[in-house]
């Protein structure tokens, strides 16, 4: 079987594209070093090899079920999640009195890229439990920490995000999941969620639900949307699990992919009452819910980056492999035949993929950075990293999610036949990444948090910085070996995204919001080629610097890098001027467009 990540170039972007040893250098981390880093990455890729990807097709073909009111899912998974506990994963960014080892948020991505990897299905258990106790780890009280988070930290206990209900989807300020006071402080919790994933299992001792619901008598809209934590069984006052909670469930959803994690239909206060706690101010559940959700999207992205290079890594093994046709100018038809990977088609599938899958993951391990930077890093800049991350996290989210399934799209071709059926892994990611352009956000969502919030914030200073950062680089490039064309290409992509947000928000005030959005999906189709450009351009700068020095293996290595560079610069790039012009032009097509003309 083919790996399921590249080592190397999980090095490269940690160590050398990124400044990832140098973090030792900030009191938080001053106990930790390369050595340190690098041995989690081993322990993950081992637990990852050994425990999550000997079952990725078990569990697809054995989807959870319920069996004597229970949800039964593969025995593997359990064992799965011992070994991830066992590792200390679900504590180890976290402070050492909370049990963590305080790792970078940017090695705790690159953790879970190697479970995504391997067993996106398995994955999501511990994703939403590491997501849930970030979230309580900021708003929740004290006694609300000790009390719910601990135990996620643990491992005992797992979590969820509770949000979309089954008539309102990704439309939450339609939510009619109500809160009504106890007189303790308290809350009865009624109505229904759907969508949940890994809402029921027997996985953990207890489930702790984040739960968007309407405190009796809010008003209507988003502002009137309060968070509540909703335990599977209620909680004993010695922190022991006690007496069922009335969370009930109402039915499991069958998917397309993803079936390793179970994905639930709920309902809150059936045959009892549920009990809820709030958590942060009431009326402000959905900027609360919003630090889990634009976590979970940078992670999403990388998911999508984790199946894209799976596959990519399995097309490629196999295209080394098969033997089919002779070159064009060959004239001896009973000659040997050569390796698929010889024909220029075959090399320009495995070139998009590779292009795809080692930019989306520069990015995603870049924005996770950013992360640390605003935690860690100097006080002074920390606003521009912040307006920074808010603007590329729909990018981070949306454009992986995308194009790592156009690039499984081409790993099946790569493969022909054979990455069609279900004796080789690609079929399975390729139905597994479906979700990711949906789940935490569409890609109309995306868009529409690009231009219509993220472009214009703080005076749109996030772009400001945007821009700065990618002339930085492109300065930093200038008289290297082989980066003429990518640097031309790269500034040419950068000044007509520049140009064509300038024009469509001049003419916003005349255009309305309707319209203004209406070709939303462009601006977040350039900013994300351009931004993945980027990403490629500070690649190829390294591979570069670096390739006259290299030799054998390494210098393979670094030739591939340029080389796709290259490949994205001429092939991908020249894309964004279409959406440019499109932006720019406030193309009123699709608005003029009614229902009853389909």
């Amino acid at each position: 079987m083919a790996p399921f990540l590249s080592r190397r170039d999980l090095q490269f972007q940690l160590y050398e594209v990124l400044d990832t040893a140098s973090l030792p250098e900030r009191p938080r981390f001053a106990e930790h070093s390369r050595e340190v880093y690098d041995d989690v990455l081993n322990l993950a890729y081992n637990v990852a090899d050994r425990y999550f990807a000997n079952h990725l097709r078990e569990a697809d073909l054995n989807e959870p079920h319920v069996e004597g009111g229970k949800v039964k899912l593969v025995p593997a998974a359990q064992q799965a999640m011992k070994a991830f506990r066992d590792a200390g994963f679900f504590s180890a960014h976290h402070d050492e009195e909370l049990g963590g080892l305080q790792l970078p948020w940017v090695i705790m991505q690159a953790v879970q890229a190697h479970f995504q990897a391997a067993n996106i299905g398995t994955s999501g258990y511990p994703f939403l439990t590491i997501g849930n106790a970030n979230l309580q780890r900021v708003f929740g009280t004290p006694e609300q920490q000790q009390k719910y988070m601990l135990p996620l930290l643990e491992g005992r206990w797992f979590g969820t995000m509770a949000l979309s209900e089954p008539h309102a989807g990704s439309g939450l300020a339609d939510i009619t999941t109500t809160a009504t006071p106890r007189g303790d402080g308290t809350y009865a919790i009624t109505g229904t969620k759907m969508w949940i994933s890994g809402g029921e299992h027997e996985l953990s001792e207890n489930i702790v639900h984040l739960v968007l619901a309407r405190i009796k008598g809010a008003p209507a809209g988003v502002k009137g949307i309060s968070l509540f934590i909703v335990p599977r069984y209620r909680v004993n006052e010695d922190g022991s699990v006690g007496e069922s909670n009335n969370v009930v469930l109402a039915g499991l959803n069958h998917k397309m992919g993803y079936r390793g994690t179970t994905n639930t239909l709920l309902n809150y206060g059936e045959g009892g009452e549920t009990v809820g706690e709030l958590i942060g101010e009431a009326g402000r559940g959905l900027s609360a819910m919003f630090h889990m959700m634009n976590e979970a999207r940078i992670g999403v992205g990388m998911g999508a980056v984790m199946l894209g290079y799976a596959g990519y890594l399995a097309s490629l093994d196999y295209a080394r492999d098969r033997l089919q046709g002779r070159h064009a100018s060959a004239k001896d038809p009973t000659g040997p035949m050569v390796p698929i990977i010889a024909h220029a088609d075959v090399k320009r599938l495995l070139l998009r993929q590779k292009c795809i899958v080692e930019g989306g993951f520069a990015l995603g391990l870049y924005a996770s950075s950013l992360v640390d930077d605003l935690q860690t890093g100097p006080e002074e800049g920390r606003r521009d990293t912040e307006l920074l991350l808010d603007l590329l996290t729909p990018i981070v989210k949306s454009w992986p999610s995308k194009y790592s399934q156009e690039a499984l799209s081409d790993a099946i071709q790569v493969m022909g036949g054979a990455g069609y059926t279900r004796d080789y892994p690609v079929e399975l990611y390729y139905r597994d990444n479906r979700l990711n352009p949906i789940h935490e956000g569409t890609e109309g969502i995306q868009g529409n948090d690009l231009l219509g919030r993220k472009v214009t914030q703080a005076g749109g200073r996030g772009l400001q910085v945007l821009v700065e950062r990618i002339q930085a680089d492109l300065a930093a490039a200038e008289g290297l070996e082989g980066l003429d064309e990518i640097r031309a290409a790269l500034q040419k992509a950068v000044q007509q995204s520049g140009a064509a947000l300038q024009t469509i928000l001049g003419k916003a005030p005349d255009l309305g919001p309707d319209l203004f959005l209406a070709n939303a999906n462009s601006a977040l189709e350039m900013l994300g080629h351009t931004v993945i450009g980027w990403m490629w351009l500070r690649q190829a700068t390294v591979a570069a610097r670096k390739l006259p020095e290299a030799r054998g293996d390494d210098a393979s290595f670094y030739r591939g890098k340029l080389q796709a560079a290259r490949f994205f610069a001429v092939y991908e790039l020249p894309k964004v001027r279409a959406h440019a012009d499109l932006l720019a032009s406030a193309d009123r097509t699709t608005v003029e467009m009614e229902a009853g003309w389909f």
